[in-house]
């Protein structure tokens, strides 16, 4: 047996004022899709923007439905519509922003698994990083160099 040991790497923010002035801008956006979001049921509302190498900036927000796995997150609703509108440009950068209407966030909330795995894809197949940052409401945030920070053992093409 060996043993195989895998590591990921985070940096933290006390808060979005410590973030670059592109990631703050960013954030900003993410925090706007946020307050936009459609969340009924849960009152879990979550922004995302992503900054493609076009400069274009998208936006997208977790969308409920009452038949709960009809919904899609915040990530994936911004990832794909980047996908399907700008298919050849790379996303540079994304940032997140989650909070509940029931209690407070105040620490960093990642992407859930099915949001890693997409952003995963898009990762490989621009062959390039995708800085992520993501927060709560207020608080710190934290700041991930690539999504195979948050998905080390990803599932890709290479296994199909």
């Amino acid at each position: 047996m060996k043993e195989i040991k895998i590591e990921s790497t985070l940096y933290v923010f006390d808060n979005v004022h410590e973030l670059p002035q592109e990631a703050f801008k960013l954030m900003q956006k993410a925090v706007e899709a946020r307050e936009k979001a459609y969340a009924p049921y849960s009152k879990f509302h979550v922004g995302a923007a992503l900054l493609l190498d076009n400069n274009e900036i998208i936006t997208g927000n977790n969308q409920e439905n009452a038949s709960y796995p009809s919904g899609l997150c915040a990530e994936r609703t911004a990832i794909y519509y980047a996908g399907s509108q700008f298919p050849n440009a790379k996303v540079i950068r994304m940032a997140i922003s989650a909070g509940s209407k029931n209690n407070q966030t105040k620490e960093p909330i990642p992407p859930c698994g099915a949001c890693r795995q997409a952003i995963a894809e898009y990762e490989i197949k621009q062959e390039t990083p995708i800085e992520i940052y993501f927060m709560g409401e207020t608080g710190k945030v934290a700041k991930s160099k690539s999504l195979a920070n948050l998905l080390p053992l990803v599932f890709d093409k290479s296994v199909l």
